[in-house]
């Protein structure tokens, strides 16, 4: 069997941080549809991609490929602090930089510094392409991790100048098969509701409630089938395996117009 995990590329990005806590044999990617496609085929086991951060909330296209492109499986999580590092050219001094580059998410995620430093953002397609693309630039930085300097030998000029201490990205493990029950698990599933019957959202909701079982994740999303038409993404306690869960699976399958289980997996 192929043992090759794909990742979110290029290397020295965070989500490359997550999949080395995964395995060895890593595959970049350059985009997330990507890293699904490779495993949907065969051409790696696993696919490590990020799925929500804790400032910035959802990663849309996640999300949406899980929903509409591919009939994956959720096998793990991981959750890794965000610590955004300003990245210079050895020597480089705050007086010498007029520049940033970085993802879009960790330019938003470090506003704060950037504005006080009176520094002009730029975006880039990943943290480690921006410390690429600053090299022998003394005007120009980039906004990453530590793995990213020292893929490019870069300095670090200033360390964790995110805005909000606690950062953290949560990174999904993707397969074509969930994980067996650990007496420790989480199931996520996807579904949308009848819009002509008032009131469907709340006793989907019930549905738990009854069953005493504890959500830790609802948020909606654009079905793309036109505006006030919406999918929900839920994350729950408990494993599809379970018989309180598959009874309240079969609850909603009778009460969803649309149901899909992204699988179970152990909580991280």
């Amino acid at each position: 069997m192929c043992n090759n995990i794909s990742f979110l590329g290029p290397k020295g990005t965070f989500t490359h941080e997550a999949a080395h806590m995964v395995g060895e044999n890593l595959v970049s990617y350059c985009n997330i549809p990507a890293v699904m496609e490779s495993v949907s085929n065969g051409s790696c086991q696993f696919g490590v991609v990020p799925i929500e951060n804790s400032i910035e909330g959802p990663v849309g296209i996640t999300l949406d490929s899980l929903a509409h492109k591919f009939d994956l499986k959720i096998f793990s999580e991981i959750i890794i602090p965000i610590n955004q590092n300003l990245i210079v050219n050895p020597g480089t001094s705050m007086g010498d930089i007029s520049d940033v580059y970085s993802h879009s998410q960790a330019i938003a995620q470090c506003q704060g510094f950037i504005s006080d430093n009176e520094i002009q953002p730029h975006y880039a397609i990943s943290t480690a392409s921006a410390a690429k693309s600053i090299l022998g630039d003394k005007t120009k930085a980039a906004i990453g991790n530590s793995k990213a300097a020292e893929i490019y030998n870069l300095d670090i000029l200033k360390y964790n100048i995110q805005d909000v201490d606690n950062n953290e990205t949560r990174f999904v493990v993707l397969s074509n098969n969930d994980h067996e029950p650990t007496n420790n698990d989480k199931t996520s599933i996807i579904f949308s509701i009848y819009e002509d019957k008032p009131g469907m959202l709340y006793k989907i909701l019930g549905v738990f409630e009854k069953a005493h079982v504890n959500l830790t994740k609802i948020e909606s999303r654009p079905s793309k089938k036109g505006l006030g038409k919406y999918l929900f993404f839920v994350d729950f306690y408990g494993h599809r395996k379970d018989k309180i869960v598959q009874n309240i699976l079969n609850e909603l399958d009778n009460l969803t117009y649309f149901l899909k289980v992204l699988g179970s997996y152990p909580e991280f």
